[in-house]
């Protein structure tokens, strides 16, 4: 049987924070914190593994520089403070756990892939040799 770990290999004690919203873009879409590492070219997770070893305030003013940096969202020019220090309440407690250890460790540049990536190119192959198959034409056409 297929653990959950082994089909999500982030941390679930990451998911409230990742998938908070910061505030609305300049065309009205909401964009989250994952949205937002993720444009500022940082591992949502890696990041987020660490701002939780930091502790509430330390990782409320390291998230707080980081929205500081995120022109994509207007409210965040003025307000980055205010949303940094919210969004860090969410964040799980200090104490690593095992998924948060492994959080830093899910994929390295240049490194393995993981298992789940690995699983998705199969899945990808599979669909597309399907695809083939069920296009040829059957002995009436």
């Amino acid at each position: 049987m297929t653990r959950t770990s082994d089909l999500n290999p982030h941390p679930l004690e990451f998911e409230r924070f990742l998938y908070a919203p910061v505030g609305e873009d300049r065309r009205g879409y909401v964009v989250t914190v994952l949205s937002t590492l993720a444009r500022l070219g940082l591992d949502p997770w890696s990041e987020t593994a660490e701002l939780a070893t930091l502790g509430r305030d330390a990782a409320g003013t390291r998230l707080g520089a980081l929205l500081s940096r995120f022109g994509d969202v207007p409210a965040l020019v003025s307000d980055h403070g205010t949303v940094a220090r919210e969004l860090s309440m969410l964040l799980p407690d200090a104490s690593p756990t095992h998924s948060m250890k492994r959080a830093t460790t899910t994929v390295a540049p240049g490194g393995a892939p993981s298992r789940g990536a690995v699983w998705t190119l199969v899945a990808i192959i599979g669909a597309g040799v399907q695809s083939l198959f069920a296009r040829r034409p059957g002995p009436d056409e």
